[in-house]
């Protein structure tokens, strides 16, 4: 089963929340508001040998402040854009250093870009109608305290696994 190490944003909840259970796959699963900081990351059948480890490296970066002004698109995907956007790189490559077996994606992307994904669609005019929405619900600030570890169920749903603590 897969992991994920995810920046959980509970206040976007509120502002995105809907449209990530109507426009997103991994909503539906369970996954909540987040930032990707690396998926997948070791199968969960290595978690027990990892989570030490990760959590010593998580735990070197200090906690920070983090804001989401501004929505952005990839082709089809509606997001909002996280700042400092070089904290959360920051962790996703610490991570990818200390585990290169594991690149973000797979390796499906050259660059990654962190962000939180509010819709997934093919429609533009949908993305554009979300879009016009949230805009008057941002900024959405919120502290960063820790790297949420997620865990794939036998049934295809997403649950936190553990928390772990920035400095």
């Amino acid at each position: 089963m897969k992991t994920a190490l995810v920046v959980h944003v509970p206040e976007a909840e509120p502002a995105v929340g809907d449209w990530r259970r109507e426009h997103t796959d991994d909503a539906r699963l369970g996954m909540p508001a987040h930032v990707t900081i690396l998926y997948p990351f070791v199968p969960r059948a290595g978690l027990a040998e990892a989570e030490p480890r990760l959590a010593e490296l998580v735990a070197r970066h200090d906690a920070f402040d983090a804001t989401f002004a501004r929505t952005a698109r990839f082709p089809t995907l509606l997001y909002l854009q996280p700042e400092p956007a070089d904290r959360f790189r920051q962790l996703t490559e610490a991570v990818v250093a200390a585990w290169p077996e594991h690149p973000p994606y797979g390796g499906a992307y050259d660059t990654v870009v962190p962000h939180l994904t509010v819709a997934d669609s093919e429609d533009a005019s949908v993305l554009d109608s979300i879009d016009a929405e949230l805009e008057p619900l941002l900024p959405i600030r919120q502290r960063v305290l820790a790297v949420t570890l997620l865990v794939e169920g036998d049934d295809g749903r997403w649950r936190e696994h553990s928390r772990l603590p920035l400095r």
